[in-house]
C-alpha cells in the first residue's frame, strides 16, 4: 500500500463518472467535504493481496499515529490510484479501503470515504507545516496476525514492542526480527525542543531558517525511507573513482577503488585513534558470524529491528553480525571487572556490519547492507556515571564529525527516550540542547520497547530531503543482565555495570556519502565542491607546461611533504588543468619558464577559488609545505593509493 497523508484546511470531492470497476454507491457518498482533516490518499496494491486484514491494521495504526501528531480527529479515505503501478485486484481494493474506513469510525473517528473507481473533481488546501505532507509505504508479511504487523519498516528510530517475541526466518532465509515489524506501529510522540529547554508541538513550531529541520521531521515521520532518483553523491562517487556499485555480488555491497580506499582507511583509522588515545577505549576484534540459537544471542536479536543475513555451517543456522555488540558483550561475560577500571571502554571498528535493508532503500554510500562501524561500548558504575560518559560521548561525537568535515550545521539531532526518564532527567536533555544552542527533533514514548531509556543520533539531511544518522549514543539498561556482565564495587559486591552504545562518527560510509552530499549542496549555491585536505587522494598535483619544465617540475615534487602527483601525461596544459579541477585537487602547481628560473610556485588554491575564477598565490615549496602541515595536522596520513605519474594510472570508470 501507499499512502498520502495531507493535513488539510479542507478536502472537499464530487462524483463526475464511473469506471467500469466502480463500487455501487448511495447518493451521500457522491460528495463530500471535511474541513481541519487528515486526507489519506490510499493504493492498494498486489503485495496487499496476501494479508488485507493485516493491511488495514497496519493502515489504521499509521493514520491514527499521525492523527495524534497533527492534532485532528478527522479522516478523509480517499483512494487515489495514480500512487502506484502494481495496484490490487479492484475487490481487495475496495475491501481494503471499507475496512480502514471502519476501523477508524470504530475508534470515535469522524470518517468519510470516497467512492472508489470513479472519476472525481476534489479541491484540497495543504496546511504547509512540516507534519502536513507524509508518505507511508506498507508491505505486511502473509504470515503477520491480526495486529497487522508490517514485514517493512526502518531501523531509524528503533521503536516497537517486542516483548515475549521470537525471531523468525521469510521466506529467502533472512533472519527477520518480531521488533521490526512491531516497529512501524508503535506510538510515539515528537516534539521540538528549543535551547531554552521548551517543548513545543511539531505543527506548531517556526521553522523560518530551520528548512533543514523541516525535512528532517518529516522524514522522520513520514518513515518513508525508498529513493526514486540517485542523490547527487553517486555521481560524484564514481565521477571521483571512490566507490561504484558491484554487480557481481548482492545489493548495497560496494567496490572501493584506490582512492576511496585510502579515504576510508584515513576515517577509519581517525575515528579509532581518537577513541583509543582520547577516550582511553581499547581496541578489540570478535567474530562477524554466531550462532542464531545460542540463547543470549537469540533474545538480543528480538529487540532490535532488522533483518539479517543467515547462513548455515556445519548443520548451525548462523547469522551475520549487524554490529559488534553480542561479540563484545560475550566478551565482557568472559572478563573479571574491579570498579577501579570503570568506565570500561571498548571499541571495534567492524568492516563490516551486515543488515539485508529493503532493495528500494538501497542507494550509494548512504544506505548499505555491508557496512563499516566504529562500535565502542562503556561499562558504568550506575546510571549517574552513565549519564556523565552519555554527554562526554555526546560531546566527543560533535568533535569527530567536525574534524571530519560534518559541521554542527550540517546535521540535525534527535533526541529519544521513556517519559520516564525524562521526567527524571531533564536538566541532562535541556543541556544537550544548549551545548548546540539550536532547535531539534525529540521522541518520547511512554513505555519502553527496547534495551535503550536514552538516545541521540546526528543526522545529515542530504538534497533529496533523506536524513540519515551518523554519530550516536545509547544508554543501554538490559544487556548487562542479558549477557551475565558483572564487576566487583569498591564494596566488595558484584553488581551489574549500565552500558552505553556508542558509534562516534557512525557509518565510515555515511561520512563519505556526507562529505559528497555537502560538496554538491556547496556547488548548486555556487560555491566550489571540496574535500578536506587530510581526506583528499591527492593534495597537490604538480603540471609543467611542458617537457622542457619536467625536471624543474620534478625536482619540486620531490620536495614535497604531502600526496602529491605529476602530470607526465602528453596532453595540453588546458586539459591537464581542467581535470585537476574536476577531480578536486586542493593545490595545483603549474610550472613554467618563471617558476623554473625563480624556485617560486603559483599555486591555485581550490578552497579559495570561485567557479571559473581560480584563486592563485604565490608561494615557495616550504611555505606550500607549511600551509598543507597545517591543514593536516593531527590527522591521520598516508601515502598516495595511486601510481605517482600519472601516465602510468589506469582508468577505474
Amino acid at each position: 500500500m501507499q499512502m498520502l497523508l495531507i493535513h488539510s484546511d479542507y478536502i472537499e470531492y464530487e462524483t463526475k463518472k464511473k469506471t467500469k470497476i466502480a463500487e455501487e454507491i448511495s447518493d451521500d457518498m457522491k460528495a463530500g467535504r471535511l474541513e481541519e482533516a487528515l486526507t489519506a490518499f490510499i493504493a492498494v496494491e498486489k503485495c496487499d493481496e496476501a494479508n488485507p486484514d493485516g493491511t488495514v491494521a497496519a493502515a489504521v495504526a499509521q493514520i491514527k499515529n499521525t492523527l495524534e501528531q497533527v492534532k485532528t480527529d478527522k479522516v478523509m479515505v480517499y483512494p487515489y490510484a495514480h500512487l502506484s503501478s502494481s495496484l490490487s485486484a479492484p475487490d481487495v481494493g475496495v475491501s481494503v479501503l471499507k475496512g480502514i474506513e471502519a476501523a477508524l469510525a470504530a475508534d470515535g473517528l469522524t470518517v468519510k470515504r470516497a467512492p472508489f473507481g470513479w472519476y472525481k473533481a476534489f479541491q484540497i488546501s495543504c496546511k504547509g507545516h512540516p507534519l502536513s505532507e507524509l508518505s507511508k509505504h506498507i508491505c505486511v508479511d502473509e504470515t503477520a496476525d491480526g495486529a497487522g504487523q508490517p514485514a517493512g519498516g526502518s531501523v531509524a528510530a528503533l521503536k516497537g514492542n517486542a516483548c515475549g517475541a521470537s525471531v523468525k526466518l521469510s521466506e529467502d532465509s533472512d533472519v527477520v526480527s518480531e521488533a521490526l515489524k512491531a516497529e512501524s506501529v508503535a506510538k510515539s510522540y515528537f516534539k521540538i525542543m528549543d535551547p531554552s529547554g521548551a517543548m513545543h508541538d511539531v505543527s506548531d513550531f517556526d521553522l523560518t531558517g530551520r528548512e533543514k529541520l523541516g525535512k528532517f521531521i518529516n522524514y522522520e515521520v513520514s518513515k518513508n525511507r525508498a529513493v526514486s532518483a540517485p542523490p547527487p553523491h553517486v555521481e560524484l562517487m564514481k565521477k571521483l573513482e571512490l566507490a561504484d556499485y558491484e554487480p557481481g555480488s548482492d545489493s548495497g555491497n560496494m567496490r572501493y577503488y584506490p582512492k576511496g580506499r585510502l579515504m576510508k582507511s584515513l576515517l577509519e583509522n581517525y575515528v579509532v585513534e581518537r577513541s583509543v588515545s582520547d577516550f582511553g577505549a581499547m581496541e578489540v576484534e570478535t567474530p562477524i558470524m554466531y550462532d542464531m540459537n545460542h540463547p543470549t544471542l537469540k533474545k538480543y536479536l528480538d529487540r532490535f529491528p532488522a533483518r539479517q543475513y543467515s547462513i548455515e555451517s556445519d548443520k548451525r543456522h548462523m547469522f551475520l553480525r549487524f554490529a559488534a555488540c553480542f561479540g563484545q558483550f560475550l566478551m565482557n561475560h568472559d572478563m573479571t571487572i574491579s570498579y577501579r577500571n570503570m568506565p570500561l571502554k571498548m571499541i571495534e571498528l567492524t568492516r563490516y556490519s551486515f543488515r539485508k535493508e529493503q532493495r528500494g532503500e538501497l542507494v550509494g554510500l548512504r544506505r548499505l547492507r555491508a557496512f563499516t562501524m566504529p562500535d565502542m561500548h562503556t561499562l558504568c558504575r550506575g546510571m549517574d556515571e552513565a549519564k556523565e560518559q552519555f554527554f562526554e560521548q555526546y560531546e566527543f561525537c560533535i568533535d569527530v564529525l567536525d574534524n571530519i568535515g560534518i559541521e554542527l550545521d550540517d546535521f540535525e539531532i534527535a533526541i529519544r527516550f521513556t517519559k520516564d526518564f525524562y521526567e527524571e532527567n531533564k536538566e541532562l536533555i535541556e543541556k544537550m540542547v544548549q551545548k548546540v544552542n539550536k532547535p531539534v527533533l525529540v521522541e518520547m514514548w511512554d513505555t519502553r520497547f527496547f534495551y535503550f531509556v536514552l538516545k541521540f543520533e546526528f543526522n545529515f539531511v542530504d538534497s533529496s530531503d533523506k536524513a540519515s544518522a551518523l554519530s550516536t549514543v545509547q544508554i543501554d539498561v538490559e544487556n548487562a543482565e542479558r549477557y551475565d556482565i558483572t564487576y566487583t564495587d569498591s564494596d566488595g559486591e558484584i553488581k551489574r555495570p549500565t552500558v552505553l552504545h556508542c558509534s562516534p562518527s557512525g557509518a565510515i560510509e555515511r561520512c563519505i556519502y556526507g562529505l559528497l552530499e555537502k560538496a554538491a549542496m556547496n556547488s548548486a549555491k555556487g560555491q566550489i565542491a571540496t574535500l578536506p585536505v587530510w581526506l583528499s587522494p591527492t593534495q597537490v598535483r604538480v603540471i609543467p607546461v611542458s617537457e622542457k619544465h619536467a625536471e624543474a617540475a620534478e625536482k619540486i615534487v620531490s620536495e614535497l611533504k604531502c600526496r602529491v602527483d605529476y602530470d607526465d601525461r602528453e596532453l595540453t596544459l588546458g586539459k591537464k588543468v581542467r581535470e585537476a579541477g574536476t577531480e578536486w585537487i586542493p593545490y595545483t602547481v603549474v610550472i613554467g619558464d618563471k617558476e623554473a628560473e625563480t624556485g617560486k610556485l603559483t599555486v591555485t588554491i581550490r578552497a579559495e577559488s570561485q567557479p571559473n575564477k581560480p584563486f592563485q598565490q604565490e608561494m615557495t615549496v616550504e611555505e606550500l609545505n607549511d600551509r598543507v602541515e597545517k591543514e593536516i595536522a593531527g590527522m591521520p596520513y598516508r601515502g598516495l593509493a595511486l601510481p605517482k605519474y600519472m601516465s602510468k594510472r589506469a582508468k577505474f570508470v
